[in-house]
């Protein structure tokens, strides 16, 4: 090799700086017939390539930053412009089904982890902001004992639960999201929390709610909200469901009706039940007849009405019933038609009977 002819060639050092390809790369692209040196020396078998040749291998190192196969960029750059046109066509058309192809798998595979491996599940957006005006009435407005002012969410392979209480109502609305068979977890959100998110919700057609670190996560539509969890045990609901004393009136009533009265009645509101009639008696003596239906012994209990008209109010149906244990027992209310919404209702004490002048 002559002075001259080494002045016109560099060596596979100089190549790899020149076109951003690694010395191993153009190794392996000379032995695929791809980029082949200009010159190897016969003795020390070192490749020199030509200075011209680093326009080659720019295009090389580009199209196979894009994924083009070797066979297809031997023919792109053996071929014309318009047959480079058309390979490149075609590989670009196939990248774009591979990238839905994955964006498709990528949805699934994140649905599966979400369900059943971070514990999220989908509900439907208007559906769950319904339930939560339903339960969050029964939530407290003062903040003496923090939970109590939170609705507790617990998930289950097959329901999500929604419950609040503030002692003297109790609330609960159970879900079915329509897949989930994951983890089961809870967490206590205060209500002014979630109720904040209720236009939100009722425009989001599917909404993945999950739990993270002192966090309610929710997702939908491409936007992420996030609630305080307040970390403290939620009272034991159950226990207090199932120490209820058995049930011993049941009065089915019109829930428009019930609620016509309590929107004017005044406390302490006392009612009397019959077979046919829920009377509700206010302290001017005004008595209103509901019609009804009821099973069991005549019953008198009171409430004031901020305690039961949001429970009648936000009960599910037209038709609620009353379900009556003794006049210092709590009052299961629930729809006719429908068990998901159950609340209770505490009782204040009825009034002494008014004393007359045969009393003395």
């Amino acid at each position: 090799m002559t002075d001259g002819a080494a002045d016109e060639l560099i060596t596979i050092g100089a190549m790899a700086r020149a076109s951003g390809l690694t010395a191993s790369a153009l190794r392996f692209y000379d032995d695929g017939g791809l980029l082949v040196p200009a010159h190897v020396d016969a003795t020390t078998g070192y490749r020199y390539y030509a200075r011209g040749q680093t326009e080659r291998a720019g295009l090389i190192r580009r199209l196979r930053g894009v994924g083009v196969p070797l066979d297809a960029i031997a023919a792109i750059l053996a071929g014309g412009p318009r047959e480079a046109k058309r390979l490149l066509d075609d590989h670009v058309r196939e990248l774009a089904e591979r990238a839905r192809e994955a964006a498709r798998v990528a949805d699934a595979v994140q649905r599966i982890l979400g369900s059943d491996r971070s514990g999220a599940v989908p509900l439907s957006g208007p559906t769950l902001a319904h339930a939560i005006a339903q339960v969050a009435g029964a939530a407290a407005r003062e903040d003496a004992i923090p939970v109590l002012t939170g609705v507790f969410l617990e998930v289950s392979p097959n329901a999500v639960t929604l419950t609040a209480t503030d002692r003297y109502r109790l609330s609960t609305r159970s879900l079915v999201p329509d897949r989930h068979g994951g983890d089961c977890w809870s967490a206590v959100v205060a209500a002014s929390e979630l109720a904040r998110l209720d236009n939100w919700l009722r425009r989001v057609d599917e909404v993945a709610v999950s739990r993270a670190d002192r966090a309610l996560i929710l997702r939908g539509d491409d936007t992420e909200q996030r609630c305080a969890t307040i970390e403290e045990n939620f009272p034991d609901y159950r226990a207090m469901l199932a120490d209820l004393a058995p049930v011993t009136t049941r009065i089915l009533v019109d829930r428009a009706a019930l609620l016509g009265v309590l929107d004017t009645a005044a406390d302490p509101l006392i009612c009397a039940t019959s077979e046919t009639t829920l009377t509700v008696s206010t302290p001017d003596g005004t008595a209103h007849d509901i019609p009804a239906s009821g099973t069991g012994p005549r019953v008198d209990i009171a409430f004031t009405a901020a305690t039961l008209r949001p429970a009648v109010e936000t009960a599910l149906g037209p038709d609620i019933m009353l379900d009556l244990a003794a006049p210092d027992q709590p009052v299961v209310i629930r729809s006719a038609t429908d068990g998901d919404l159950t609340t209770l209702v505490m009782p204040r004490a009825l009034p002494a009977p008014t004393e007359t002048e045969d009393d003395r």
